[in-house]
């Protein structure tokens, strides 16, 4: 499994790993998070290796379709998205308020524009 996966199963466990049976939530844990190999696993639980892999597959399954469903974690990273353009905006917003001086409308345009460009992305996360 690739680091990718890796990172990509253990997201999908922490906002998932609740819905999976006990045996899954055991299983994922003592791989993912105590890095267990599937031999070890097996003598913990007294099952066949190929048991454990198999245990070990449904759950990444079931946590990948709960994700299709749901999308908590695609919401999630989509609000980082977000939140990373409206620091900008803001940044930009604030730089230009800074440079403010008398009678500059132009400047107080753009921080408008900028402001209604961070209530736009506001909006899209509330759909």
């Amino acid at each position: 499994m690739k680091f990718d996966e890796i990172a990509q199963a253990s997201l999908l466990y922490d906002f998932y790993g609740q819905l999976l049976t006990k045996r899954q939530q055991d299983v994922m844990q003592l791989y993912h998070e105590e890095n267990l190999s599937l031999a070890e696993i097996a003598e913990e639980f007294r099952i066949s290796r190929q048991g454990v892999h198999d245990a070990l597959k449904n759950a990444e399954k079931s946590l990948k379709e709960y994700e299709e469903k749901l999308g908590l974690l695609e919401k999630l990273r989509s609000s980082s998205e977000a939140i990373e353009k409206i620091d900008e905006i803001m940044g930009h917003a604030i730089a230009q308020i800074d440079s403010l001086g008398s009678g500059e409308s132009q400047i107080i345009n753009g921080v408008k524009k900028d402001l209604k460009k961070v209530r736009q992305i506001i909006d899209q996360l509330e759909e």
